[in-house]
């Protein structure tokens, strides 16, 4: 059998066109999510469909691509937390820059929560961070700190309502997700300590249809 053969390096057209597709996705998934159609981020690009076939032939490989700069950074927040001698601070560790990750990149959340992309290297990455978050959290309720009814799925209750912040501007959103994950801590917590919590953040108002509903359900409660 005869070894394969390098893949020969990439002309600086094919370079130019790779970094602008992978910027065009990233943008638009961090926006609107990973179900963006390819033909948008080709569009944003400002490269023919054809172009961004030849280098990301499935949606799967580009959303892979386009988020593995964040999973390794999840991969390092894990680890961090894992390496701390107390088990407990490196639990809040987690949460605290977790949280601060997907509020950069709430695309980003939704690839994660959802299962996508369904690539081998994204599955064994998500994996590996939910088995080790259970052997963090596992370390922390050994210790008396981590209430003892916690389980892996609060977790994901956190990324998902973290996910529902939108406030007035990208500062402030990563503001109110730190007040958010210190709040979340203080819940997951058997002691009773209640340190102050990090300022609060300007939030966005509404959306208009959801202005509308709240209104109407008020109404209702009359």
């Amino acid at each position: 059998m005869t070894d394969r053969l390098p893949h020969p390096p990439l002309r600086a057209d094919a370079l130019d066109n790779r970094a602008r597709i992978l910027s065009a996705a990233r943008a638009l998934f961090a926006a609107e999510g990973p179900n963006v159609p390819m033909r948008e981020i080709a569009r944003h690009a400002g490269i023919a469909p054809a172009t961004l076939y030849r280098r990301f032939p499935t949606k799967q490989t580009l959303v892979a691509e386009a988020f593995a700069e964040e999973v390794r950074a999840c991969h390092a927040i894990v680890e961090e937390g894992l390496a701390d001698p107390d088990p407990w601070r490196g639990f809040c560790r987690v949460i605290e820059k977790t949280c601060e990750l997907h509020a950069h990149n709430q695309g980003f959340t939704e690839a994660f929560l959802s299962g996508l992309p369904r690539t081998a290297e994204f599955s064994e990455g998500r994996a590996y961070m939910l088995r080790s978050l259970a052997e963090l959290a596992d370390r922390a309720q050994s210790t008396g700190r981590l209430r003892a009814d916690f389980v892996l799925d609060d977790l994901v209750l956190v990324l998902l309502t973290n996910r529902g912040i939108r406030a007035a501007s990208a500062a402030a959103h990563v503001s109110a997700s730190r007040r958010f994950a210190a709040l979340m801590i203080q819940a997951f917590q058997t002691s009773p300590e209640r340190p102050p919590l990090p300022p609060a953040a300007r939030l966005a108002p509404a959306r208009p249809h959801e202005t509308v509903r709240a209104t109407a359900a008020a109404g209702s409660r009359k």
